[in-house]
């Protein structure tokens, strides 16, 4: 009992985005305190099972170069956990390295989740979380806290529009007097404009890449709406043909042609909300536009694509990458907002 009362005493709130592509974690009174690849390498023991061997970025730079003993996992699909195990085993890493390593804290924390998400599927975040260490666990829609963090006015009666593009998936919602009033979780994002690059590249030029390739090509080069100029990278990969490493190049056309699909599924999404919106809470949006957050509002034009698409002002967040942690950090500081939006 004392213990308990201890580690509840020492231990310092957080609010975790738990992307499929990177975890973020902010602490209550210091911000953002990590933001590392949500990957996990795992070496399998001689009949002693599995042992951690590294968390984040350390085990991202593993991805698709370990040897048979070990493997590098990500434990996060499509926004929500796919190994429960490695999942608490990162969590757990990641809450201590947040706390400089000590071992008897344990957090209050807030975790986002996708608007979409199952009880079973958010039973699985909760269990994670407690085991991981958490003391109480709360959760916060996605959409809800990157609006918030992305500074819209959301306790209003106006209407804002939030499209949160992460790497598992796209949350697409409208939102008014602190509730989100209709909202599409669209599991389309930037994981799967990765693999479509890899399987573009692999269907048109033979090559295969891994990735982590595709991934650079998209950050480097990716665009979603035709610039100035095309833009080239060259590409390594092994040639299917012949077994053998090989060098190509290709152009951010290209890219953009690879991605077509993804970004068809998430204007669509986008339009699909727009449609269903009330008249009045439309008018708001007309005047202040849609607000982009997440990792996938960095991708080059994505905002012009959007804008092309919908006819509407597209804003992008002032630090997309962020804006979820920031969100559910706001939430942690003042609890009152969870209260307001009816979450546990």
């Amino acid at each position: 009992m004392l213990l308990r009362s201890l580690s509840g005493m020492f231990s310092h709130d957080l609010a975790i985005d738990l992307g499929t592509a990177n975890t973020l974690v902010y602490m209550k009174g210091k911000g953002i305190v990590l933001n590392e690849p949500s990957v996990v390498a795992m070496k399998n023991g001689n009949g002693n099972g599995k042992k951690v061997l590294a968390v984040g970025t350390e085990a991202k730079s593993m991805l698709g170069k370990t040897p048979e003993n070990v493997t590098a996992i990500r434990p996060m699909m499509d926004g929500v956990i796919a190994d429960f195990e490695v999942a608490e085993a990162m969590l757990g890493y990641f809450i201590r390295k947040a706390h400089a390593r000590r071992r008897l804290v344990r957090p209050r924390t807030i975790i986002g989740v996708p608007s979409g998400i199952t009880q079973v599927e958010k039973r699985a975040v909760l269990e994670s979380a407690a085991q991981a260490g958490a003391r109480e666990v709360h959760f916060i829609e996605e959409p809800m806290a990157a609006a918030i963090g992305a500074g819209l006015p959301i306790a209003e009666p106006k209407g804002s529009m939030i499209v949160d593009i992460g790497g598992g998936t796209t949350e697409v919602a409208v939102l008014s007097l602190g509730g989100i009033v209709d909202s599409i979780s669209l599991r389309v994002a930037g994981d799967k404009m990765d693999d479509a690059i890899l399987e573009y590249i692999k269907k048109k030029y033979r090559l295969l890449i891994g990735l982590s390739t595709a991934e650079t090509i998209k950050v480097t080069i990716g665009d979603a709406y035709p610039g100035e100029s095309l833009e080239k990278v060259e590409v390594k990969g092994r040639d299917l043909a012949t077994g053998i490493p090989k060098v190509l190049t290709i152009d951010s056309g290209e890219v953009r042609e690879a991605i077509s699909e993804q970004l068809n599924a998430i204007s669509g999404a986008v339009l699909t909300i727009l449609e269903r919106t009330p008249p009045e809470l439309a008018a708001d949006i007309l005047d202040k536009g849609i607000m982009l957050a997440g990792g996938g509002a960095l991708l080059k034009n994505i905002d012009l694509f959007l804008r092309s698409v919908v006819k509407l002002p597209v804003n992008i967040a002032e630090d997309p990458l962020t804006a979820v942690a920031v969100g559910a950090g706001k939430a942690l500081d003042d609890l009152n907002i969870l209260k307001g939006l009816g979450k546990n």
